[in-house]
Order: structure tokens, then C-alpha cells, then sequence
């Protein structure tokens, strides 16, 4: 899945000449909380609703005033993404620099905008949860071969996978997590215990009540 996979293509933008009050009265009307700053069709920063909290904020040092300028406050070294980039990187990006977006450019030009419920929003498609589905959690070595008779066998069972994820896990072993299309999962777990596979998902016995 791509970043324009994701995107917020119609994206609100606010001017640096714009107010402070003219910035806080845009985030509130369209119901956001990131405003990426454009001057003359270019990206020149990005302005947040904790920005102004903070710039008007009585215990700051020095508070602006609510008919400040956007420039004035506005975060002018801005962390981008483009279109074309995988949405982990996107994630991994605004985790690592603890942001809540990413504005997307191309050529110079803002095309869309990426914000953290974009990023879940694209979580849950690749976890396959907005379709009926069953979920299973497995443990596996790690090494070549475990992932392939896993699937093999459960394609033996008629079942398709919707999805399938992995992350590695200590003392060498995988954790695989795949969406089924049933419902029905005890039976195929029971026959991957059976073969011998690691089922943490569903568990062995019902929970109790």
C-alpha cells in the first residue's frame, strides 16, 4: 500500500499572511488539526492546532496575539512524503520524528496530506478487520519453509487468506497474524496444532465467560 493510497487528496490549506484566529477558526470549522502553509502554490510550512495553543498560551513567555500571523508561528522545516512512498515509511517517519502528518508533494506542489488516522485507516485495510473475516495468530520459527506450510496447509482446509502479517518475535521465531474468510477458526487451528504449529490464536480452550 502506497502513501496515495492513503491520502487526503482535498487538502485545507491557510495562507502565512493568514491570523492566528483566522487559522484557529479553519481548523474548527473543517474539523482538523494540522494546516500545511502555502505561499504562491509552494509549500513554505505547516501550522498545528498545538502550535497555536502554545503561541497563544498566557504562560508563555512572550504570547501571540490572536491577529499574529500564521509566518510568524507556523513550522517552516517540514518533514514531506511522496506520493509513490510505502505507507511504513510514512509511519515510520512521523513516528521517529513525533509528528502527527506529512504533507505530500509532488514537484514542489502539495497533493495530498497524510495524518496519523490515515494510518490507521490504512492498517485496517491491510489487516483485512473491514471485512468479515476470522483471525489467526501463530508462532513460527524462523526459517525457510515455516511460512510456506503454513499457508500450504491451510489452503489444504479450503480456506483463503485475506491477509497475512508478520513481525519478528525473540529466541528466533516469527508471529504470523492472518485474516481468513471464516468466521470458523477452531476447527483450522485445531489442525494446525495438530501438524504441529504454535496456535496463540484462538486459544486451545474457549475464554471463559
Amino acid at each position: 500500500m502506497l502513501v496515495q493510497d492513503v491520502m487526503t487528496r482535498r487538502v485545507v490549506t491557510v495562507s502565512p499572511a493568514a491570523t492566528l484566529q483566522e487559522a484557529y477558526e479553519t481548523m474548527q470549522s473543517e474539523h482538523i488539526r494540522h494546516l500545511p502553509v502555502v505561499e504562491e502554490g509552494r509549500l513554505a510550512g505547516v501550522i498545528t492546532d498545538r502550535d497555536l495553543r502554545l503561541a497563544t498560551s498566557s504562560l508563555a513567555p512572550a504570547p501571540f496575539a490572536p491577529d499574529a500571523k500564521v509566518g510568524d508561528v507556523m513550522n517552516r522545516t517540514v518533514r514531506t512524503a511522496d506520493a509513490m512512498d510505502p505507507v511504513e515509511d510514512a509511519a515510520r517517519t512521523m513516528r521517529e520524528h513525533k509528528i502527527g502528518c506529512l504533507p505530500v508533494v509532488e514537484e514542489g506542489r502539495l497533493a495530498g496530506i497524510v495524518t496519523g488516522i490515515d494510518l490507521l485507516d490504512a492498517l485496517l485495510k491491510l489487516t483485512g478487520v473491514t471485512a468479515p473475516t476470522g483471525r489467526l495468530e501463530i508462532r513460527l520459527h524462523d526459517r525457510p519453509g515455516e511460512l510456506a506450510r503454513l499457508t500450504g496447509l491451510v489452503s489444504e482446509r479450503n480456506v483463503n487468506i485475506h491477509s497475512l502479517l508478520t513481525y519478528p518475535e525473540e529466541r528466533q521465531h516469527v508471529r504470523t497474524v492472518l485474516r481468513v474468510n471464516t468466521i470458523e477458526t477452531r476447527p483450522l487451528a485445531t489442525a494446525l496444532r495438530e501438524a504441529g504449529f504454535d496456535v496463540v490464536w484462538p486459544p486451545d480452550k474457549p475464554c471463559p465467560a
